[in-house]
Formats: structure tokens, sequence, C-alpha cells
């Protein structure tokens, strides 16, 4: 490039046009060389999340977010993620070995990480220490040890570590905490939560067998083959399982919503339809947690199957006065008033809620209108606020970059996710020991 026309300048300039923006020629120019928004980023672990977390980014449409270098063992997924960049002008690096990134990109201030999570540990704590800030994937570690690591290498930097519960940064379930459960508390005492992810069953994920890695490569990095590198969340030491790769999403809103840590956990679970060789972790898994809170006590159950897909995943919090059930999707998001609750009408027109939609009746039999026990179904009260069109984990990005540009708080800092840890791999070893386990206060602070 021609002297006074650096990479970093270039890049700029070329950035928003790729994610689809127009820019004025003076817009431009005033942002053509680096300034405090300006936020240089790597990407470590390019496989399903990590194209999730890009595509989010560049859905974010922000010029001043650079993706400036790529890194994962995997040359497939490497090379995949590089090119879609570049065809959004991030012209970047790429690079197998992290430690090589890290000292050779000298222009880094944030890495976000979604590499398997028995890697999430030593990588978010070197990136930590080299001066940087992160964004990791959830879980924080398949370890508690790992986890530790990771939030005392964030305060002992002083350098940002958010956490990837997105629905943490969700308007629609922020709107849910604050208003709902808080300012109108229109589910009154909340005493039971039910919640689930269920997923059909499926066969495990393949590889195109000319981008087989070498042994070599997959020891290197502590994998036995491709079917454990591409399967890992299904391996104990690599992942968790399902109840860590999906239910650690939901009982983190658990934590949240009750404003508690829970104090027990009772679990059962196995392997009951994979094979075991290929799925050490448990296909199915129900657990049963019990909060005590301020109000009293809380009941709370969460099931995770991998073998049907039935009603998808949601969470539902039921109080003496009324019902939330919520989910990521859009689809979902009601509340539903007891008939012995004081009407919601002050609360419609404050905009908390929305009035319900008139539905539609099927006309009653003659059984039905004999029998007095058939009780109408309550209204279904609709939610105010959507997530519009941004992606699921946009707005967590959003709130990450704004905190490292020092204009907000981050909505999952290190210590939430590590309570969040806490409590989710608690249910494999409860599963394992086939009785109930107890929590201690201590168990949630490092």
């Amino acid at each position: 490039m021609s002297e006074g026309i650096n990479r970093r300048n270039f890049l700029f300039s070329t950035a928003a046009a790729g994610a689809g923006m127009v820019l004025s020629p003076q817009a431009i120019a005033k942002a053509g060389a680096k300034n405090k928004d300006t936020i240089n980023v790597a990407i470590l672990g390019c496989g399903a999340q990590g194209q999730v977390l890009m595509d989010a980014c560049l859905a974010m449409q922000d010029p001043n977010v650079r993706f400036v270098a790529v890194c994962d063992i995997w040359a497939y997924n490497q090379r995949r993620v590089s090119r879609t960049l570049k065809a959004y002008k991030h012209i970047n690096n790429t690079y197998e070995d992290f430690q090589e990134m890290l000292e050779k990109e000298k222009d880094l201030d944030a890495v976000i990480i979604a590499t398997p999570d028995f890697w999430h540990s030593p990588h978010t704590v070197a990136c930590l220490k080299k001066g940087l800030h992160v964004y990791c994937e959830k879980e924080m570690s398949n370890t508690l040890a790992g986890a530790r690591a990771m939030v005392k290498a964030a305060k002992e930097t002083g350098k940002l570590l958010q956490i990837g519960h997105q629905r943490r940064s969700n308007p629609r379930y922020i709107h849910c905490y604050e208003k709902l459960i808080n300012e109108s508390q229109l589910l009154g005492r909340i005493t039971t939560v039910n919640g689930q992810w269920n997923r059909a069953a499926k066969p495990d994920l393949g590889w195109p067998k000319k981008y087989v890695m070498d042994q070599a490569t997959l020891g290197k990095y502590g994998f036995k083959d491709m079917l454990q590198f591409r399967n890992w969340r299904w391996y104990k030491g690599l992942g968790g399982g399902p109840i860590v790769d999906l239910g650690s999403h939901q009982i983190d809103i658990y934590n949240w919503f009750l404003g508690a840590h829970p104090k027990s956990v009772t679990a059962s679970g196995g392997t009951d339809y994979y094979e075991k060789k290929s799925h050490e972790w448990y296909d199915t898994v129900m657990a049963i947690f019990e909060y005590e809170t301020k109000k009293g006590m809380v009941r709370a159950f969460y099931q995770t199957i991998t073998t049907n897909s039935s009603q998808g995943y949601f969470e539902t919090f039921m109080g003496d006065k009324g019902t939330l059930q919520i989910s990521e999707s859009s689809s979902r998001g009601n509340i539903y008033r007891e008939p012995s609750a004081p009407e919601w009408d002050k609360w419609v027109k404050m905009g908390i809620i929305n009035e319900p939609k008139e539905e539609e009746k099927p006309e009653a039999d003659e059984d039905t209108l004999l029998d007095s026990r058939e009780t109408p179904a309550p209204p279904a009260y609709e939610l105010p606020v959507s997530m519009g069109k941004k992606k699921y984990h946009q707005p967590h990005l959003e709130n990450f970059f704004a905190a490292v540009r020092g204009k907000a708080k981050l909505n999952c800092p290190a210590e939430d996710g590590y309570e969040s840890a806490v409590s989710v791999l608690k249910v494999n070893e409860a599963v394992e020991a086939r009785r109930t386990l107890n929590f201690k206060p201590e168990d949630f602070k490092v």
C-alpha cells in the first residue's frame, strides 16, 4: 500500500460498504484513522458457534469493529470464516496457534472466543493477560477450576470479560426482569419454575474427507480423532453434554429472575439413546433445583432431551398472581393473569404489557356445558418488546463493544457467568451421585 494509507486505514474505509452500509466521503475521511471507538478484534474458534457470533457482529453494521485476525486449528473452518470476513472488507490474518496470533497481532483490542469448552479457560486467561478484552461463549469452562481462573484473570488485569449468556442482553428478557417481575410484580410471589430445551435425534457431525486433520495436530490440541473433534460436546473432559450446552442458558435465567442461587439440586439422567462410546455425557437430563428467595421457597424444574423436539425451548415462571412464559424465540412470550389477581388494566395503559388478542373460541359441546369444572383458559397478555430484526446474539455483542468503549456496563460479567457455571456443572454431578447435592453460599464466590 502507498505511503500514508496503511492496512488499518484501508480496512476501516472499506468495512462499512462490505457490511451493507453507505457512508458519505466525509464520514469515511473522518473515520480514516484509528480513533477511540475503533476496536480491532480477533475471532478464536471458527466452528458453528464462531460463525454465529461473526454473523451477529457483521449484522451490527459497526464500521469501527474490525476483524483483523482469525484463529482455528482446522483449516476448513479457518479459511471459510476468513473468506467471509474478507468479502465484507475485513482484511485479516489467519492462524492455527492462538499463541502465535497473540504474539504477532500487535494492534488487537479484543478477542471473541468460541472454542470447545475445555479450551475456554486457557484461551481467555492468555488473552486477558495479553491486555485484551474478551467475549467468551458459555459455558465459561467445563471445570470450576477453569472458570475460577478466568474470574481471577479478569480481576487481576482489569480487562473486561463478557460471558455469552446472550439472553441477559435480550430486550424482551430485560423488560420481563425489570418491569414484570420487579416493578409491577405481576406474577406476585413466584413459587415454581419450569423450563426445557428439547432437540430431535440426529446423527453425529461428520466432515469433508479431504479436510481430515492429521493425527499430530489433533493430538496437540487435545482430540483423539476427527469424530471426537467434531463432536467434542459429548465427551467428558472436553464438553459438558446438553445440560451444559443448552441448559446453561436457561438455568442462568432462573438465577437472574429469582435473584438467588440454588440451595440444592436433584437430577436424573443417562445416555439412554446414543452409543455410550461416542456420547459419554447424558442425552437426557431432568433436574429439580430448590431456591430460597426473599419471598420464600421456589422449586424449579429443568429438562433437556436430545431425542425429541416437542415444544422446543422456553422458561415458565409461575406465581400466585400470574404466569410468564418466555423464550428466546420471538414466537413465545406471554403473561397470564390468575383469576384471583387484581385487574391489569393499569399495566396495559403504562405499556408494561399489551392487551391480549381476542381469540376465536370453539363452540362448546353439550358435555362441556354440563361440566361445571371446566374453566376457561386465561387470556394471554403479550409482551410489548421484541428483538426486531436483530440476531439472537447481537444485543449481547453490542453491549460488549459498548463496554469496551466505556459507554456501558457488561450485562454478564465474569462473576455472573461463574455463578451460573456453578449451578449448571453441579447437575452432571447430581446425575452421577444419584442423590440430592447441596450448594453452599461460598460455592458461588471466587
